[in-house]
């Protein structure tokens, strides 16, 4: 885990050396500084000239000053490194997830992706900042100060071995117990980043149901819960204080008592007033290297669950991946489903497609009929290999999927989805997700198209207009037929519809696979839909049901003979009117 961490750092390397390397540096100076302070404390009580007060007094400045200046690179170096390493963590997790076919964000939740991104980011980096700084710092600052102790104090350094095994044991175990109450906490972040991200996302429906109070009290709780983990693990942790200062006072009146003992008996001949003030020193800095070890501790213990789960995600394998010698043109867009079955997982019992077999000619328009859970969009998902099937192949233009290269497959197959998505930025930015080189005739074209440019010219800045996150200042008719606008733009040799002029008027239906067959004759079109006028003019026509293609022919002919096809055609036009 953490040599695949380790390579994020990447180009921030030099800064993640040169941070401890100074530290060290910084630690020698401050250790030596009670050394020399020791030497004018005994040069005044020997009744020394001021030239000599003046000498040690400019070697502390000095001192003090190098001292400053190392805390200051250190701290510049640290940032830099830690930073850098956080920046280069969050890219290599965002890449990772844009690779990933549908099977893998299944697998991890979107709440927990984001929490990941953010969260866990933040608790590694916090970790990576202390380790090029505070955990090189802390045990050599310890081990310099009681080295320095015993040159200095001799066996009274000692005292020194009593309280530090009080200190260590008492920080482990408050260690010990915060560890699993961080380790379960992640969890909770997770179940509460999913309720806000489902509270956001559905925030129409909220206000339509009046379940404002019902989602408050719904995320209060998620807060609540994690907030009170955190209070358990923050008042272990608030232990930390009252020991260290209990530890620092018994070891300040323990060496006040036998020193002042031992150079009252000895005169200063054995252990001086300079040796007994640096003694107090080298005490307070062993102490404080002993807590600021118990916090990386703590802090790393907290973040070693976050830099798991970051790890999880970086060491994913996408589901779906390029064959080693992929073919980089597609033929054409004819389509032949042969023994298809799938299912979602390995694991589940059931197939969400069974025994599939289909022949669609390039160029076919192609309409696909079925109640909720037929698996209509399922079936389409195979063709771009956003899944891929369980059993049997799927071919585009004779030639199976699997042996495409991605890029090149899914540049050929445009699909309108069923939940259609618009990005934040102006008209013409989403349009050219299509396209990025499309000119403005382009442009204008592909929405005539889509029946997309008599609205887009009446907003005041025309194909400039703003769109807000996930298009929400757009009616969903609007944003259906920008979306069909983006995929015309691809100029792809299959087009996938899915369900995706439902929000547009029976007219403006019409229009737009008028529009595909005189624009687009020899793209293939498949078309799910749940109004019988989007597909009644469609070359084939198939009909789902659990799973499996209960029926394929014209509309005519399934009209004659298929119970289904005859059920939905004469819901819709009961009493006359197809929407009645």
């Amino acid at each position: 885990m953490l040599k695949r961490l380790a390579g994020c750092i990447r180009e921030y390397k030099l800064a993640s050396i040169l941070s401890p390397v100074i530290v060290m540096l910084e630690v020698v100076i401050e250790c030596i500084i009670p050394f020399i302070t020791a030497e004018l404390v005994n040069s005044i009580a020997e009744g020394c000239e001021m030239s000599t007060i003046y000498k040690y007094g400019g070697m502390l400045l000095v001192m003090a000053a190098l001292s400053l200046t190392c805390g200051v690179l250190a701290g510049h170096y640290c940032a830099t490194a830690a930073c850098g390493f956080a920046k280069n963590l969050r890219r290599d997790l965002f890449h990772k997830v844009q690779e990933f076919s549908f099977g893998n964000i299944d697998r991890f939740s979107t709440s927990s992706l984001v929490t990941r991104l953010t969260t866990d980011v933040g608790n590694v980096q916090m970790s990576f900042m202390m380790l090029v700084r505070t955990a090189f710092r802390a045990p050599f600052m310890m081990i310099f100060a009681f080295t320095m102790a015993f040159i200095m104090g001799g066996k009274m350094a000692w005292i020194f071995a009593v309280v530090i095994p009080i200190l260590g044991f008492g920080l482990l175990m408050i260690a010990r117990s915060a560890m699993p109450i961080f380790r379960k906490v992640f969890k909770k972040y997770d179940a509460l980043n999913n309720s806000v991200q489902e509270n956001i996302q559905g925030m129409r429906v909220v206000k339509a149901y009046v379940r404002e109070e019902r989602e408050c009290e719904k995320f209060n709780a998620a807060s609540e819960d994690v907030a009170k983990d955190f209070t358990r693990a923050e008042k272990i942790l608030a232990l930390n204080n009252p020991l260290m200062q209990f530890c620092m006072n018994l070891n300040m009146v323990v060496i006040i008592f036998f020193g002042s003992q031992l150079i009252v008996r000895t005169g200063g001949a054995e252990f001086n007033v300079g040796q007994f003030s640096a003694l107090l020193t080298y005490g307070v800095q062993v102490l404080m290297s002993l807590m600021m070890l118990s916090m990386i501790f703590v802090m790393l213990t907290m973040s070693a669950e976050s830099a798991r789960r970051i790890v999880e995600v970086l060491d994913e394998e996408s589901l779906i991946q390029n064959p080693e010698d992929p073919i980089l043109q597609v033929p054409d867009g004819s389509l032949q489903f042969e023994d298809v079955s799938f299912k979602y997982s390995e694991k589940a019992e059931q197939y969400a497609l069974q025994n599939i077999n289909l022949s669609i000619p390039s160029g076919a328009t192609v309409g696909i009929i079925g109640g909720t859970g037929s698996s209509k969009t399922t079936l389409v998902q195979l063709i771009s290999r956003l899944y891929d099937a369980s059993c049997g192949s799927v071919k585009v233009g004779g030639i199976d999927v699997r042996n495409y290269d991605l890029k090149t497959l899914r540049d050929e197959v445009a699909v309108v989805l069923q939940k259609n998505v618009l990005f934040s930025g102006s008209i013409k930015e989403n349009l050219r997700w299509g396209d990025a080189d499309a000119t403005d005739e382009q442009l204008v074209h592909a929405c005539k198209l889509a029946c997309a440019h008599e609205f887009i010219t009446q907003f005041p800045d025309g194909y400039d207009t703003h769109i807000e996150q996930g298009g929400t200042n757009v009616s969903g008719g609007q944003k259906q037929r920008l979306c069909i606008a983006r995929a015309l733009l691809k100029k792809p040799k299959i087009l996938i519809l899915d369900d995706s002029t439902s929000a547009v008027d029976t007219h403006t239906d019409a229009m737009i696979r008028k529009a595909f067959r005189e624009e687009i004759p020899n793209t293939t079109k498949l078309i799910i839909a749940q109004r019988i006028s989007s597909v009644e003019d469609a070359d084939l026509i198939l009909v789902m049901n659990g799973g499996r293609i209960d029926d394929v022919g014209t509309h005519q002919e399934l009209l004659a003979r298929n119970e289904i096809y005859q059920e939905v055609y004469h819901s819709q036009t009961k009493g006359g009117g197809e929407d009645a």
